[in-house]
């Protein structure tokens, strides 16, 4: 079965991630229905079945991703990212589509040596991590053999806010910058991420796939603090200028789990490779036009 054959429905088409997998959705030929917050309300249970209905995958990218907003309006993120998933699934569950949910590293302590495997156990350190986690369980519940967990990290793209922008932009109006060197991750393009997606959708198709929990982040790991450099020794900027320092000096709202590395050991069920190493893809996604604008004049 291929990606021409079958209906997809993409909600959260208008965020960041929803507009990569638009793009590598309509590469692969696919017929999409793409669907905007303002489109659709994914806490509507009956707007939900309506949008489903006729459509034989979908890819859910809509979210409350304010991290520290949910700290003191957690129902509210709850509300979108528990109870919305659940309509999703129950609605997948009605029509017999396959759910892939994109989800979070959130949903992990956060205090691990060793990368995360996709079965380790779950606990929250903040209210976007416990909403997510709901929206996970409901998917699991709802969808044994149909739903598709994919968890993702460090978030960067063309689209929308995110670190990767915010350093490029910041070259220009600063000599240093000081970024946190204590926290651990996996920075992950999503443009890379909705190739996955798409990818893991046609393989839940032709039954290659088993359903649950996949890593969506790219392989390797560093830090806020490396990926800084990094950003600007591609971008032909002095990393020099990135001065290392700790989550101290930058008090959230939100709790920001120490350790986010993840495991890809579940993709091979889906003969599926993880994704590549997070220098190779950050150095792909730099060349894109979007950040390629953001760069500053090189100083002589």
């Amino acid at each position: 079965m291929t990606a021409d054959t079958v209906r997809w429905l993409v909600t959260g088409a208008a965020g960041m991630l929803g507009r990569d997998v638009l793009a590598e959705l309509d590469a692969a030929g696919a017929e999409v229905t793409a669907l905007g917050r303002a489109d659709l309300d994914i806490t509507d249970a009956a707007a939900v079945l309506a949008a489903v209905s006729g459509h034989a995958v979908v890819v859910n990218c809509a979210a409350w991703t304010d991290v520290d907003g949910a700290e003191s309006a957690e129902q509210a993120a709850t509300e979108v990212n528990g109870t919305g998933v659940r309509n999703l699934a129950a609605a997948c569950a009605a029509t017999g589509a396959r759910l892939l949910h994109v989800s979070t590293d959130y949903v992990l302590a956060g205090d691990a040596a060793e990368p995360y495997a996709e079965d380790a156990p779950t606990a929250p350190v903040n209210a976007y991590g416990r909403s997510k986690l709901v929206g996970e369980q409901a998917v699991l519940e709802l969808l044994p053999e149909s739903g598709y967990i994919v968890r993702t990290a460090w978030l960067y793209g063309e689209h929308g806010p995110n670190f990767v922008a915010t350093m490029l932009k910041l070259a220009a109006q600063r000599d240093t910058l000081d970024v946190v060197d204590d926290q651990h991750g996996q920075p992950t393009w999503s443009r890379a991420l909705a190739r996955q997606l798409t990818a893991l959708g046609l393989a839940a198709l032709a039954g290659r796939a088993p359903a649950g929990v996949y890593h969506g982040t790219a392989t390797g790991r560093t830090t806020w603090f490396g990926l800084a450099r990094e950003s600007y020794r591609l971008s032909g900027l002095d990393p020099e200028r990135i001065r290392p320092t700790t989550s101290a000096a930058f008090v959230r709202p939100a709790v920001r789990p120490a350790f986010s590395v993840l495991a890809h050991q579940r993709w091979a069920a889906a003969g599926l490779a993880p994704l590549p190493e997070w220098p190779a893809m950050l150095a792909e996604a730099l060349e894109r036009p979007a950040f390629v604008e953001l760069r500053p004049p090189v100083r002589p």
